[in-house]
């Protein structure tokens, strides 16, 4: 604390010396201030500060007598892992990044973030979706994290065995890719050429190099994960598990290996899963970059050509977007119904380049005969729709493509080698020199482009291996919807119609990928000597799916006995999400039943976007079931996704990509610019991009911290399916931040140095702003506790930002300032109990807001003065979250300063307006009370109403019996009270005249309109009695208005003589 200056008679020598000594210590303080600049400096002098003696510092303080010393101000170094060391003095601003460093390093060496599988406590879970382990944090991970981190704090302040589960994802493809674009660069090798023993070795040393950034960015969001159980999908025991698991659905008859039609990159030379191909829509011709072509690709046309019929019959022309895939054309399919095709039941097509012969085909299913020439082309092989026809008529089905995407010997010599999309221009040109082309046009269309590439995906047919999901789809989809035996709850309860659409017309999932990196598939063909086709996968009933390679052996010995064979393991690895749709099991160390898996599962929530609902959460969901015995996870909730202000999803071409670091430290323009000229962004779409920065971002990003990222974040969370997000409002959060950082100085300047915190308060015996404050702050804690109860996180972010700011900061900080105006020994009592308020109110206020703010929460808290003989724990995170105490509600006195909220507004209101030249002067005010009752709580509140209001006075006057004096601005607080305010010559009689007239206007329209509502045909009879008696007193207040204002348009008029 600061010691005061004696007041004492100075004469003019004093003066001077004083003047004198002044001057000095100001040339004192800017040497020191300049030097304090210097880093290396003030390193040093905060390292004297913290290595002084205790005792010489207390003196110190003593002895301070308005001489600031910078380094007073700044927190001394603390070492790595040490409970953080604090500034002697609260700086005079929020600083971020002074405030957030080195209380992670703390926390996490403290062990605050480790559950106890033996704990007595009950268990809440979490587990982390775990990003890909090549990845840098962006904003959906943020997103995620802060509101994860939201519900885990409170749950372990809530006296839970808060389990917060960290792990990465080996991210197949994008993994491999990445590696592989490093080969090429820096040895120009491929993965072929240094084989996949070396390359998979390759990989691992990039994962154990680079890897897990994406976890260590965490820390810096305050995410409070237990890093004790940290997992790789792809270490030891989660192979384990993903083996095991795979070994067991096969063996139940889940797991099945079939030729299919699967989405094919030709560049990756892999099938991807439907969430890794984006859709462009095509609405016309357009030329777009295909990798691996020089030239671009045209895309958007229908080229119609013409099949010739045996026996002489003619042509039958058929259109395709792609015709190409004609090489592998093996029937034509009509309605069985189009009379013009009628003739051609049961006939045949010649295929023009390989005199094939062509089935016509009648299918209802497949063919509207409104559409185009309605004779369709089947290419089994390379359409999902012809795939099915294939089945239905028992059709070739022949692949013309090799797994680069060149034409193979299946489309015949005359194109073989050749890429696809240069085929398509050569069949087309081949097409026209026999005679067969009929023309092209324009075709609107939607491609499909896989999202690692960008490459055009393939539809291909392939052997690959299948998980059977209709049961257990069947079993995910019961646990969600059946109200009897529900297990698990989706929010929102919108995407419950989600979840049962898809699980009801659920496909089978095709879990293979033709990889090196990841899962390797543990099934292993064998080929017998005798066998006379001997590629692999020649027999589909050859395969022995086993945990290595010894059981494999074993059981094929044991189904082939006596014969020779060989054994090969699948080359493939299995789809990535399906060790991630294991991750809540094997996370949990399943197959193996330990005490984390006994404890932890099945886990508390799932919390991640709307996004991957069905492509993970309901394969994790199926998964758990059936191999863990319950969902794993008794809740689902989804967040929205982030778009940028504008609505517009985020993409590097635009410039409008958010880096979640660069919120939190801050970034100039140039410094954006600079990240996107380090991309791989073309010329345009980087000029592109770069505008789109100056026009968001042309002052750069300030910085904001992660508190103030974290609690936009959650506070966005009620917009439904996306958030728009706006970086100034995270701004705001931050300069809230500075807010909330006075708040806390200005009180702790208010408690003295041997402050004792009461281990208890009674609010029946303090002054009225102390008991209000009491009583809205347990309100805010029911509404926060509620709304986090209910997953409406944005709710509880707004209750507690509402208590703090216009609860304590605004109204209680202000109303008991005159208790410490002055040492006026009649406020002695209030003082005390202020204090003791103050300090009660920051305390739980701060426990309140720490599950949402972590690191200010933290450092204002261990400022605060603790309890008396009391336990103080460690740290705020272990905390109790605060709970509500019956007594401190009083909803009289939350009723009373309602009123004089009201009145303090209404007041204001009239300053801002009326008095311009003099707003910031204390002038005398009036209160004009219609009824007794309300005049004598505004006279036992005056004090509380001339502080809020900054008044000179307040002057109560009672309706019939006070005259209202002249000159006076007028206000409407509600039908019983209005207010004035001395003007002093100010007044703008007119507008006074003009308001009061607009006033008279709407209170006649409302009762107008509710004359007519209660004097309708049938109102009595009709209209329940409570809402009668509700629009009767309604109308009386209406009319006491009327009445009043009528009054005041006959004073004002007499008065100041407007019409």
């Amino acid at each position: 604390m600061q010691s005061q200056p004696d007041n004492k008679p100075v004469g003019v020598e004093d003066l001077e010396r004083k003047k004198k000594k002044e001057e000095k210590a100001r040339e004192k303080e800017l040497k020191k201030l300049k030097a304090a600049e210097k880093a290396e400096l003030a390193k040093l002098k905060s390292q004297q500060v913290a290595d002084a003696p205790k005792k010489s510092a207390k003196k110190n303080i003593k002895r301070y007598t308005g001489e600031e010393n910078p380094g007073d101000y700044v927190d001394p170094e603390t070492p790595f892992g040490e409970k953080k060391r604090l500034s002697r003095q609260m700086a005079k601003q929020y600083s971020p990044s002074a405030v957030e460093k080195s209380w992670y390093a703390w926390w996490e060496k403290s062990g605050f973030f480790v559950a106890d599988a033996n704990g007595p406590k009950p268990p809440f879970v979490i587990i982390l979706p775990p990003p890909n382990v090549t990845g840098a944090l962006h904003i959906g991970h943020a997103l995620t994290s802060a509101i994860q981190d939201t519900i885990i704090r409170w749950k372990r302040m809530s006296g839970y065995n808060a389990l917060w589960v960290p792990g990465m994802d080996h991210a197949g493809i994008a993994t491999q890719v990445v590696v592989e674009k490093k080969l090429m660069r820096e040895c120009r090798l491929t993965r072929h050429d240094i084989g996949r023993e070396k390359f998979v070795s390759e990989v691992w040393k990039w994962k154990n190099e680079y890897g897990g950034t994406i976890l260590r960015q965490q820390r810096r969001l305050g995410a409070s994960l237990d890093w004790s159980r940290e997992c790789f999908t792809m270490d030891e025991r989660r192979s384990r598990a993903v083996t095991d698991a795979f070994v067991r659905l096969f063996k139940e008859g889940l797991i099945y290996r079939d030729l299919r039609l699967v989405n094919w990159d030709c560049i990756l030379r892999t099938a991807i899963s439907d969430i890794e191909v984006d859709y462009v829509d095509i609405k016309d011709r357009k030329l777009l970059k295909v990798p691996g072509y020089e030239d671009p690709v045209e895309f958007g046309v229908l080229t119609s050509f013409a099949y010739p019929l045996e026996e002489g019959l003619g042509e039958i022309v058929v259109a395709t977007t792609r015709v190409e895939t004609m090489l592998g054309d093996t029937a034509i399919a009509i309605h069985p119904d189009d009379k013009r095709y009628s003739h051609l039941h049961g006939k045949f097509a010649i295929h023009p380049f390989n005199r094939r012969r062509l089935p016509i085909i009648c299918d209802a299913i497949l063919v509207d005969p409104s559409f185009g020439t309605g004779a369709v082309k089947i290419t089994p092989a390379h359409d999902p729709n012809d795939f099915e026809v294939r089945r239905r008529h028992n059709l070739d089905c022949i692949n013309i493509f090799t797994d680069d995407g060149k034409i193979n010997s299946n489309g015949g010599s005359e194109f073989v080698g050749m890429p696809r999309f240069k085929a398509r221009q050569a069949v087309t040109v081949a097409l026209q020199e026999k005679g067969l082309y009929r023309g092209s046009k324009n075709n609107e269309m939607r491609l499909g482009l896989c999202s690692r590439t960008n490459d055009v995906v393939e539809p291909l047919i392939k052997p690959q291996w299948y998980v059977k999901c209709s049961g257990m789809a069947k079993q995910a989809l019961d646990v969600a919807v059946d109200a009897e035996n529900r297990k698990l709850e989706i929010i929102p309860k919108q995407y419950t119609a989600d979840w049962k659409r898809w699980l009801e017309n659920i496909r089978d999932w095709c879990v293979s990928r033709q990889l090196w990196w990841g899962h390797r598939i543990p099934a292993w063909y064998v080929t017998l000597e005798d066998d006379k086709l001997k590629e692999l996968g020649a027999y589909n009933d050859n395969w022995i799916v086993a945990k290595d390679e010894s059981e494999a052996r074993t059981e094929a010995s044991y189904k082939y006995e006596g014969r020779k064979f060989d054994l090969c393991q699948d080359p493939d690895v299995l789809d990535t999400w399906f060790s991630a749709g294991l991750f809540p099991l094997s996370v949990l160390e399943w197959p193996d039943d330990t005490e984390d898996f006994k404890t932890f599962y099945p886990t508390s929530v799932l919390e991640t976007g709307h996004d991957i609902l069905f492509f993970w959460v309901a394969r994790m969901v199926m998964l758990g079931i059936k191999l863990g015995g319950d969902v794993p996870f008794r809740k689902v909730y989804l967040h929205p996704m982030i778009r940028d202000a504008h609505g517009r999803k985020m993409s590097k071409s635009l410039g409008n990509v958010i880096d979640p670091l660069e919120v939190i430290n801050g970034i100039s323009l140039e410094g954006l610019h600079k990240r996107l000229e380090e991309g791989n962004l073309d010329p345009n779409e980087l000029t592109v991009a770069k505008a789109g920065q100056v026009k968001d971002f042309p002052n750069g990003i300030a910085e904001c911290g992660a508190d103030a990222l974290r609690f936009a974040l959650v506070s966005y969370t009620a917009q439904s399916d996306k958030i728009n997000l706006d970086i100034q409002r995270v701004v705001g959060y931050h300069q809230w931040c500075n807010k909330l950082w006075n708040a806390v100085r200005f009180a702790m300047s208010k408690l003295e140095d041997n402050f004792v915190p009461p281990v208890e308060v009674h609010p029946e015996t303090m002054p009225f702003s102390c008991k209000w404050i009491i009583s809205v702050l347990n309100k805010a804690i029911l509404r926060i506790t509620s709304s986090l109860e209910s997953y409406e996180f944005s709710d509880a972010a707004t209750a507690v930002y509402s208590w703090w700011q216009y609860q304590f900061c605004d109204v209680f900080i202000e109303a008991i300032k005159p208790y410490f105006a002055i040492e006026d020994p009649t406020f002695s009592s209030e003082r005390k109990s202020s204090q003791e308020v103050l300090w009660l109110c920051l305390e739980t206020g701060l426990r309140l807001l720490h599950p949402f703010m972590p690191f200010v929460t933290e450092e204002l808290w261990q400022r605060l003065p603790s309890v008396k003989d009391g336990h103080r724990k460690e740290s705020i995170m272990m905390c109790d979250y605060p709970s509500s105490v019956e007594c401190w509600t009083n909803e009289r006195v939350e009723l009373e300063m309602d009123l004089i909220e009201s009145t303090v507004k209404s007041l204001r209101s009239l300053r801002s307006e009326g008095l311009r030249k003099h707003k910031n002067d204390r002038i005398p005010a009036y209160a004009y009370c219609q009824r007794e009752e309300v005049a004598d709580v505004i006279k036992s509140h005056e004090l509380e109403i001339v502080t809020l209001a900054a008044l000179s006075s307040l002057e109560v006057l009672l309706s019939e019996k006070d005259v209202v004096p002249a000159r006076c601005a007028f206000e409407n607080v509600n039908e019983n009270l209005k207010v004035y305010l001395k003007v002093q010559g100010e007044l703008n009689a007119e507008a006074e005249c003009e308001k009061i007239k607009n006033k008279i206007e709407e209170i006649q329209k409302q009762q107008e309109k509710l004359k007519k509502t209660i004097n309708a045909s049938g109102y009595e009879q009709k209209v329940p009695v409570h809402i009668q008696e509700e629009n009767a007193a309604k109308l009386a207040k209406l009319i006491q208005e009327f009445e009043f204002f009528e009054k005041e348009s006959s004073r004002l008029e007499a008065v100041n003589g407007c019409n």
